[in-house]
C-alpha cells in the first residue's frame, strides 16, 4: 500500500475555494479508486499549506484511478475549477509506504 501526500501551496485569499475543491475530492477519489484520507485546509499556523492524502495499492493502481478520475464528470468540473479560481499556487506530491505496520501487515 501507498500513500501520496498532496502538499499545496494556497492563496491565503482564497481558502474557501480550497475548501469546496477538497469536499469535491470527498466525492469524485473514492468512486475513482482510491481511499481517501481527506483534504485538509489551513486552521491555525500557516494560511498557505494544505494537503490531500489517500492510500492506493500500488503505482499500476495508480495510473487506472488517474484514468478513471481524469474521465469523471467531476474530477474533470474540479480541474477546471482549480484552474479558473487560480488558488493553487503550487502542488506537490510524495508517495510514501507505511514502515511502522507490524510484521506480515500490508506495506
Amino acid at each position: 500500500m501507498l500513500t501520496c501526500i498532496i502538499q499545496y501551496q494556497i492563496d491565503p485569499t482564497k481558502r474557501a475555494a480550497f475548501a469546496e475543491y477538497g469536499q469535491r475530492w470527498g466525492e469524485a477519489i473514492p468512486r475513482c479508486g482510491a481511499d481517501l484520507v481527506g483534504y485538509f485546509a489551513p486552521h491555525e499556523g500557516s494560511s498557505t499549506l494544505a494537503y490531500g492524502i489517500y492510500h492506493i495499492e500500488n503505482l499500476a493502481a495508480y495510473e487506472e484511478y488517474r484514468a478513471r478520475l481524469a474521465a469523471d464528470p467531476l474530477g474533470r468540473e474540479n480541474y477546471l475549477f482549480a484552474q479558473s479560481e487560480k488558488f493553487i499556487l503550487k502542488e506537490d506530491r510524495t508517495w510514501l509506504t507505511n514502515v511502522s505496520m507490524p510484521q506480515g501487515g500490508s506495506t
